[in-house]
């Protein structure tokens, strides 16, 4: 998917449909001249509806769609026929996104399985027709129950990709040319930073016809957890991958320091980042001898599995699917 065409953020106007009134009618036949109350109920207002589509991977058809408006509920009839209900709106969405009150940014949910729906905007109920309203003192109610308005309000909806490991570096750590070399995924590849402005995602095969997803996250910068360089459009996406693998180049000069703000960077967006499964891969090892890996290998962080990989030569490549594979189907403590 082109860059462009990726859109992980809408806002749109949404706007729930009333419901329709009840009716005022009393039974009139040929040999009924006073027959009681038949007036129908009113139909249901039509909703806003959110549903999870996995055949979906942005939000772009509802990119300049502004408004959703859905159909008022029609009003009863005679001989207690309730009236139609509103059409409902149905918004398709990809798996991953989460809707939010544009007031108060309080999360209304979270779609993340194919086929689930959420009311986003309730219509409006239909109102009561005068049959209800009858009793033993009142056998001939001449009113109803009108309609209850529908609701009017701004939602966001936000994309927070769904995989099972992302790649996590500062700009030009390898992680597009990883991704492009151990799946079928075609990132665009650079020299110069902030290549990938958009998450990719990519499904790398395994042993046995058996597969993971990876997603390659744009590269985040130091002050990211504070939205420097949209550090929160790229962080946002990092919260839904089972695992993370950070990727830091072999020429970086100090490779523990730029882990551990890589590390800082995520904790301070969202702490619940820290008890996702790691693993850190030194990347470009093709641009070092066997003597300058032995020498790195003597500061390296410590707690975390760490392999040297290069993408354009294959070396740990294998291995380091391996090393994926065990912690996505590590069982749970």
């Amino acid at each position: 998917m082109k860059g462009g065409n990726f859109v992980d953020y809408v806002k749109i106007c949404c706007r729930s449909g009333r419901g329709g009134a009840g009716a005022v009618h009393f039974r009139r036949e040929k040999f009924v001249p006073k027959g009681g109350p038949d007036g129908g109920d009113g139909g249901k207002g039509g909703s806003i509806i959110l549903r999870g589509n996995a055949q979906k991977w942005t939000l772009l058809h509802l990119k300049y769609r502004k408004h959703v408006v859905a159909e008022h509920g029609k009003p009863g009839g005679k001989a207690l026929c309730s009236g139609v209900s509103g059409k409902d709106v149905i918004l398709e969405v990809p798996l991953g996104t989460v809707a939010k009150d544009a007031d108060t940014e309080e999360v209304a949910c979270e779609i993340v399985e194919d086929g689930q729906e959420f009311v986003l905007v309730p219509g409006g109920r239909g109102g009561l027709g005068n049959n209800h309203f009858k009793s033993p003192t009142n056998q001939t109610p001449r009113y109803a129950q009108p309609g209850e308005e529908g609701q009017e309000a701004w939602k966001i909806l936000e994309l927070k990709v769904l995989a099972d490991v992302g790649l996590v570096g500062f700009p030009n750590a390898g992680k597009s040319t990883l991704l492009a070399s151990i799946s079928a995924a075609k990132p665009k590849i650079a020299s110069y930073p902030f290549t990938t402005l958009t998450p990719n995602l990519g499904i790398v095969a395994y042993r046995d016809e058996q597969s993971f997803v990876m997603a390659d996250i744009p590269g985040i910068i130091k002050g990211a957890h504070k939205g420097k360089g949209l550090g929160h459009r790229f962080l946002k996406h990092i919260e839904r991958n089972a695992s993370l693998l950070f990727m830091v180049p072999a020429d970086t000069e100090n490779i523990k320091e730029e882990y551990e703000t890589l590390l800082f960077e995520c904790e301070a967006y969202n702490k619940a980042l820290l008890h996702k499964d790691r693993i850190l891969a030194i990347t470009k090892s093709d641009l070092i001898d066997e003597e300058i890996q032995s020498w790195l290998e003597e500061d390296l962080p410590q707690g975390i599995p760490i392999i040297f990989i290069s993408s354009i030569t294959g070396a740990g490549i294998i291995e380091l699917k391996d090393m994926i594979w065990k912690q996505l189907n590590a069982p749970v403590e």
